[in-house]
């Protein structure tokens, strides 16, 4: 109990502290040791409850959902100010309904409830905690040095640090409680705090385009959060005592009671994780610096859509709405990882290819046998290790090459090697063997061939599969390039970023190494408390995937030994070599420069086209759940 408590309030407390410092010194001092602290606090969780199962806590109830009741209106009366400042009409409209909800509930149906346990741990929050305890600090620290490069660069934008570092420590507690409570009005609560902060985060720069952008994502994330309230509103009706408010008492309650809450708080979980037809709001959000990219996309704001899906993933199995949430997820995979193919901006290749993942995760859990679960859960590790790494990796590069394009990090293996390493290493992590997406790929396919329906689960997996190694695979071309031109860029580098970027890059790998024990020890377990049955990889798969794993890192690692004694040779133009400078010559004798670019194919996977499309079927697909759902109700 104390262990969550600490991990909930105590970044709050440290995030009301950096709001009040203004002194860099002092904050980097705060931001370091609080993430320590954190850090430290998730890993004694883990080990104190990991063999415990579901742990239930009693925290007093009504002074608590008070306060939160309070703090609910004071972000709606923030939000409304903004909105009207800003004139998003929309905006403002989904937050007065919200509220009315809000206090709908409050005043009339949650009244009475007196819940005795208010917070819970099992399994699933322990990896969960861990993913924003040790993942979301490390982005924290990152960002220290970042924030300041960037407003080096950017000396037009307002430096309000004080500002971005307490957003992010929010962010943290709002996780923590998110993933701990066991009362869905405390889920809510937290829910609408990862809103508030990623619209705060995403506009920092306050320009036109991040404001834009920033209210974007609220009103998409808005929509949701009116549809958890619904489903809050609705158990409320249907049990006034508030029993079934509790996550543990509602999956227990069985479908016919739990599926149409389930089924509200799954489209929350879409808009949250950014699916379509919701995922322009988090390609938007690449405006943002790109520590709040790392964050938003790899350990906490998507995460908590996936999260709560694959919460309820038992009620979701087998029905016809746990279909269609899944074929939604499908499609956003499908779709996500071909308009990643059209993009040079590495950004908005990883924003593709998150939301391409995300789509997955909610494919496994929308269908929701016990076997698609340990896949999804798998996905959401990997994913949430080698993306947070990817993305500082870029936002490193950006600074010193001066873009994020793709094709200006040709050579990256000779200007910063270091860092091509671990970029090497991040994308390996995305999409080739050993690694745990693809092993979990690998498994989710075996389990869709076995689901209902899930032929066509098997051929979504396997063309966009087939995508992600093309766009995978061309951007590690361009870092392995080299360019005889270039010069070394990365030895100015800050220590702290030194640092996060050493961690990530070891724990990708690690993770890999020791996945067979997290399923042991974590995933099978929860399986087997829901499900009554787990999954698992054979003994023989395991040694297997060990040795792949150590001759596919010979290759990259093997990159940072000195090669003083190694000859370089010029490119074979086709029986013409080139020339020292990158000539060669060409038909009828002309002279031509060499050069060497990527397919982006946009006739075929442009992003306008491919992206209406997506949005289409999305809304088509979550309308038909909706009218299914109506039914169900009347």
């Amino acid at each position: 109990m104390i262990e969550l408590a600490f991990l909930i309030l105590f970044p709050a407390i440290i995030a009301l502290l950096l709001l009040l410092v203004r002194s860099g010194q002092i904050r980097n001092a705060v931001v370091k040791i609080a993430a320590v602290l954190i850090g430290a606090g998730t890993l004694i969780l883990l080990i104190t409850y990991f063999s415990s199962g579901m742990v239930l806590f009693s925290v007093p109830f009504e002074p608590t959902a008070k306060l939160m009741f309070i703090a609910e209106l004071l972000i709606a009366g923030f939000l409304l100010y903004l909105g009207i400042k800003h004139r998003k009409y929309i905006a403002v409209g989904l937050v007065i309904v919200q509220a009315l909800l809000l206090i709908g509930i409050e005043s009339g149906l949650a009244g009475d409830i007196h819940p005795l346990y208010t917070l819970f741990i099992d399994q699933f929050s322990l990896i969960m905690a861990a993913i924003v305890g040790i993942i979301g600090t490390l982005i924290c620290v990152y960002a220290l040095a970042y924030m300041e490069t960037y407003h080096a660069h950017h000396p037009e934008i307002q430096d309000r640090q004080n500002i971005f570092f307490f957003m992010v420590f929010v962010f943290l507690a709002a996780m923590f409680g998110l993933i701990f409570s066991n009362n869905l009005l405390w889920v809510f609560f937290f829910w609408e705090i990862t809103t508030l902060a990623s619209f705060i985060l995403i506009g920092y720069s306050k320009s036109a385009e991040a404001t834009s952008n920033a209210f974007l994502a609220l009103e998409m994330n808005l929509l949701g959060g009116i549809a958890f309230a619904g489903a809050i509103i609705y158990l409320l009706i249907a049990d006034p005592s508030g029993e079934l408010l509790g996550i543990e008492q509602l999956l227990a309650s069985g479908q016919a009671i739990a599926l149409v809450p389930a089924v509200l708080i799954s489209f929350a979980g879409i808009t949250k994780a950014a699916l379509m037809p919701f995922s322009s709001w988090l390609v938007g959000a690449m405006v943002a610096p790109t520590p709040v990219s790392a964050l938003l996309h790899s350990s906490t704001m998507v995460k908590a859509g996936v999260y709560i899906i694959v919460r309820f993933a038992p009620v979701l199995s087998g029905t016809p709405e746990g279909l269609i949430i899944g074929l939604v997820g499908g499609f956003t995979f499908l779709l996500g990882s071909a308009i990643a193919i059209s993009q040079s901006n590495a950004k908005k290749v990883l924003a593709y290819s998150t939301i391409a993942n995300l789509g997955l995760i909610v494919a496994c859990a929308g269908v929701g046998t016990y076997k698609l679960v340990w896949a999804a859960i798998l996905l959401i590790i990997f994913h949430a290790i080698a993306k947070s790494l990817l993305f500082l990796c870029v936002g490193t590069v950006e600074h010193r090459i001066g873009s994020r394009n793709i094709e200006d990090m040709s050579g990256l293996i000779v200007r910063m090697p270091k860092i091509a390493v671990m970029m090497l290493v991040g994308i390996a992590g995305m999409f080739l063997a050993p690694f745990g997406m693809l092993i979990s790929k690998w498994v989710a396919l075996e389990a869709f061939i076995d689901a209902q329906f899930g032929l066509i689960f098997v051929a979504i997996l396997a063309f966009g599969g087939s995508i992600t190694v093309f766009f995978w695979s061309k951007w590690m071309g361009k870092i392995i390039a080299v360019d005889p031109h270039v010069h070394r860029q990365e030895d100015t580098m800050r220590k702290e970023k030194w640092m996060v970027l050493y961690i990530l890059t070891g724990l990708t790998v690690l993770v890999c190494l020791i996945f067979p024990l997290i399923s042991s020890y974590l995933i099978e377990p929860f399986l087997l408390s829901v499900y009554g049955q787990t999954a698992r990889l054979s003994q023989d798969n395991i040694i297997i995937m060990a040795m792949m794993l150590f001759l596919l890192l010979i290759m990259p690692f093997s990159m940072l030994i000195p090669g003083n004694g190694a000859r370089k040779v010029a490119p074979y133009m086709g029986g013409r070599p080139a020339s020292a400078d990158m000539k060669f010559l060409g038909s009828m004798g002309i002279t031509r420069d060499v050069t060497l670019t990527n397919y982006y194919m946009n006739d075929l996977f442009g992003e306008r086209r491919l992206l209406m499309a997506g949005t289409a079927l999305g809304f088509g697909l979550v309308l038909l759940s909706m009218v299914i759902l109506a039914g169900m109700i009347l």
